[in-house]
């Protein structure tokens, strides 16, 4: 069963998301338009499950099938859209996971949200701040009831999405 764990935020999320970066640019190859770190560990100060989100945006989401027994030999466990559709899905460390990869093709929505979140987080500091206490909190509570953690936290994530998605167009005018 695995363990709920929210750390303190580490400076070393941000190399470990190159070093990562480096090999999913080697794999997708011209796929790649462009790879971004996400989710918590992507933003500077905040607590989060170590794990390193990584959102790599390609040419053509039904060309990365092709790629699953690459993506293996690096660590990879395929999980194809895994509920999302449109989505690949991958996860590296099984039980001990370090790393979730997320591909989007470009122009799917989906990107967007997940850059405004982090781009939100790292402008309001006090936000990521209560974020991150909520999430610090919820696993003290729910060690090793994944469901509970991430149903715990549901509220305030959608609060901040939609903030946050709402910043992020208006900057972008």
């Amino acid at each position: 069963m695995r363990k709920v764990e929210v750390k303190p935020f580490n400076v070393q999320w941000f190399s470990m998301f190159e070093e990562e970066a480096n090999k999913l640019h080697a794999i997708f190859d011209h796929q790649i338009i462009e790879i971004h770190h996400i989710g918590s560990t992507s933003v500077n100060g905040l607590k989060a499950k170590p794990i390193i989100d990584i959102m790599p945006v390609v040419r053509d989401i039904n060309r990365i099938d092709e790629l699953n027994k690459a993506m293996v030999t690096i660590g990879y466990e395929p999980k194809g859209e895994n509920g999302i559709s449109e989505r690949r899905y991958f996860q590296k460390g099984g039980e001990n996971r370090t790393h979730h990869v997320h591909v989007y093709e470009s122009g799917n929505p989906e990107v967007e949200r997940h850059l405004a979140f982090r781009d939100y987080l790292r402008v309001y500091p006090d936000i990521a701040k209560k974020y991150g206490d909520l999430k610090e909190e919820l696993s003290q509570f729910f060690p090793y009831d994944i469901e509970s953690y991430i149903k715990g936290k549901e509220q305030l994530a959608q609060e901040i999405e939609n903030k946050a998605v709402a910043w992020y167009l208006d900057s972008r005018v």
